[in-house]
């Protein structure tokens, strides 16, 4: 009798752990609207549920791992190197009403992308242009890769990738929107640039003067810039970044910082 109690104790013991442990989601679930969606999950449908007290919405979700093509509703996650490639009206999306056709562009370097599309790191904006295959904005952008480029011509919506700069701006009406376009160039293995007024500063580079131009519309401002990564001096405008680990010596009036009018004598500490 006692080996038996103790086979049932053993028993229900295992069992309780069995139902108290945490099921991991495979492929694809209901959950509730509140619900967080895990890393590379998305929402393909949502609707009313009265088994969600609160929200009253219920998402399917599924994993998006090992796919290439997805429809998704539009507050759905978009999953990194993903892009929106349509939006169209669905009743399968309660609560916008509104689906996403979502494609993933790992292997690729060109796409075109609805323009409320994340734009996946290292790509950037061709062109933009009207379309009715993206409802809700009715425009749509051409991207491309320059990962293994070292020039480019962008849209001024583009992101601008990190290490690179804008070396002039123009009028195009390949750009709707904005009507404005970048050339833009990967920062290598030089020390010295010019670049317009609106463009980023990499890490470790200075602003060393300003000018006027007519090569950057928008702004109608250039900027010499130096890298200063093995430098220990520099003069530099008002407007420059100061790099970590360097500090402002003195200041002083001049005709080569357009824009401010004032230098500043920086040094590495």
């Amino acid at each position: 009798m006692t080996l038996v109690l103790l086979l049932l104790g053993l028993m229900t013991a295992a069992t309780a752990q069995a139902e108290a442990a945490p099921q991991q989601l495979t492929g694809s679930a209901i959950v509730c609207s509140n619900s967080p969606i895990p890393s590379g999950w998305v929402i393909t449908s949502s609707y009313r549920s009265s088994g969600c007290a609160g929200t009253g919405i219920a998402y399917s979700i599924s994993d998006s791992s090992g796919q290439t093509s997805l429809a998704v509703c539009s507050m759905s996650p978009i999953p990194t190197g993903w892009v929106i490639t349509s939006s169209y009206s669905s009743s399968g999306c309660a609560g916008t009403g509104v689906a996403y056709s979502i494609s993933n562009v790992t292997n690729q370097t060109y796409a075109n992308v609805c323009s409320m599309s994340p734009i996946p790191s290292g790509w950037v904006i061709t062109s933009s242009y009207s379309t009715s295959g993206c409802a809700g904005t009715g425009v749509a952008y051409s991207i491309s890769n320059v990962t293994n480029q070292t020039y480019a011509n962008v849209c001024s919506m583009s992101p601008i990738p990190a290490g690179w700069v804008i070396t002039s701006s123009y009028s195009s009406s390949g750009c709707a929107g904005t009507g404005v376009a970048y050339s833009i160039s990967k920062i290598t293995n030089q020390t010295y640039a010019n670049v317009c007024s609106m463009s980023p500063i990499p890490s470790g580079w200075v602003v060393t003067s300003s000018y006027s131009t007519s090569s950057c519309a928008g702004t109608g401002v250039a900027y010499s810039i130096s890298n200063v990564t093995n430098q220990t001096y520099a003069n530099v405008c008002s407007f420059s970044p100061i790099p970590a680990g360097w500090v402002i010596r003195s200041s002083y009036s001049t005709s080569s910082c357009v824009g401010s009018g004032v230098a500043y004598s920086i040094s590495k500490v």
